[in-house]
């Protein structure tokens, strides 16, 4: 077997494509585990994205928690200036 039949030829490198979520990019990949920012384009749409769960622009609906209430209790008790 020669080394040229051992790699992969171009069109098999890149076998899959996806869009990215963050920027609707598309992309090619060989498989989720080999592109690092999967499911992303980038490693820069990864972080955008993760920066945008941590600083709350994106949350999941759901029911308030009891922790919730806690703190709006407590920033009641507070006097406006205080917040």
């Amino acid at each position: 077997m020669s080394d040229q039949e051992s790699e992969p030829k171009p069109a098999e490198q890149f076998s899959k494509e996806g869009r990215c979520p963050r920027c609707g990019k598309s992309f090619k990949y060989r498989s989720a585990a080999a592109h690092k920012p999967f499911p992303f384009c980038s490693p820069r749409c990864r972080e955008v994205d993760l920066g945008n769960w941590l600083t709350g622009r994106y949350v999941i609906p759901g029911a308030q928690s009891r922790a919730d209430d806690e703190r709006d209790e407590d920033a009641a008790d507070l006097p406006p200036d205080a917040t």
